[in-house]
């Protein structure tokens, strides 16, 4: 297929222009390692706004875009394995229709470089869809967290700070991310100590100092009581604080602080902001997690904040005894149906 000529990238990112997308014939197997393997488990979520490869409805066999193979990857809408055929590397690759791609990566030109925000690589332009590169990741934490059922104090401190990392950088570039949880974040190598948030697409970018925003998109487990009240607009930062608390939960215990198959229940509780932490948990853990977990927004501690928390210079202090504030019952973190998830909030 002929290309034309290559036009100036993006920051950490290219642009090129292909002819109509054609599907490969006979192509080569992508290969799979463990980490590719983390990246099929189930997770709650809302998956990305992207269209499918062009061809046959269902067809599932690889495609050919330019000098890259793609293989749709399971259970991720719109994301694919790539392997460039020249060099061998294996990227991701993310589909979008034409018309949504300029947003889609928008945020990516405000965003500076940082080690635990992933970034883009290149970005190909069809005649209907626009497919844009991103490095391999080696599974999502919401996957290793499952699989873990949950993770020591010293552990969970290491990849938390990363995860608030990406969080506050973002935040002083003037981006909310809005869909905070733990499938947002990916591990960057195969031994799973670096982590990065996987993508820019669904965040919200905010016109100057005020970060009042009025979107209700979200995921149930993670959505904040401001926005359930529905009393119009509320701060975005503060809102992913809230986020950030049930991401750290879920972390150190092993199941959601507010969770609940009915909606309606799900919803009073995290309105009433009552959850229980269970026995074992450091006096700092503790700490840290009612300051996140609170009620009024302002109370929280905002993610720049919070990487000054005590709790991250050594998680192995004197824990507290039995339960406090009972309110959800135990259980353990699910592979939720994404249709559940999806869409919830309109």
């Amino acid at each position: 297929m002929s290309l034309r000529r290559r036009v100036p990238a993006q920051p950490r990112s290219g642009h090129k222009r292909l002819d109509p997308e054609q599907p490969a014939g006979k192509c080569a197997r992508l290969s799979e390692s463990a980490g590719d393997a983390g990246l099929l488990g189930s997770s709650p979520g809302c998956p990305a706004s992207a269209a499918p490869l062009g061809g046959a409805p269902g067809h599932q066999g690889p495609s050919r875009i330019c000098q890259f193979l793609l293989l749709p990857v399971a259970d991720r809408s719109g994301v694919h394995s790539a392997l460039n055929t020249h060099t061998g590397e294996e990227l991701l690759c993310k589909v979008f229709d034409m018309g949504l791609y300029q947003e889609k990566v928008r945020p990516y030109g405000m965003v500076p470089a940082h080690r635990n925000v992933a970034g883009l690589r290149d970005i190909v332009l069809g005649e209907r869809q626009a497919y844009v590169f991103q490095e391999k990741d080696f599974g999502d934490m919401h996957t290793f967290v499952k699989s873990c059922k949950r993770l020591p104090e010293e552990q969970a401190a290491r990849l938390f700070r990363q995860v608030v990392a990406a969080v506050a950088h973002c935040h002083q570039a003037g981006v909310v991310l809005g869909d905070l949880k733990l499938r947002k974040f990916v591990f960057g190598d195969e031994q799973r100590t670096n982590v990065k948030l996987e993508g820019l697409e669904d965040c919200r970018i905010l016109a100057g100092q005020d970060d009042s925003i009025s979107d209700t998109h979200g995921c149930p487990a993670y959505v904040s009581p401001e926005i359930l009240n529905g009393s119009g607009s509320y701060s975005g930062k503060m809102a992913d604080a809230w986020s950030l608390g049930v991401l750290l939960y879920t972390m150190l215990v092993g199941r959601y602080p507010f969770h609940d198959p009915d909606p309606a229940t799900l919803f009073s509780k995290i309105r009433r902001g009552q959850y229980c932490l269970p026995e074992g948990l450091s006096l700092r853990a503790r700490c840290l997690l009612h300051s996140l977990l609170r009620r009024e927004p302002r109370e929280r501690l905002t993610p720049a904040e919070v990487l000054l928390h005590p709790w991250f210079q050594g998680s192995q202090q004197e824990t507290g005894s039995g339960e406090q504030e009972a309110g959800s019952a135990e259980q353990t973190v699910p592979a939720i149906d994404s249709d559940l998830e999806d869409d919830f909030f309109l």
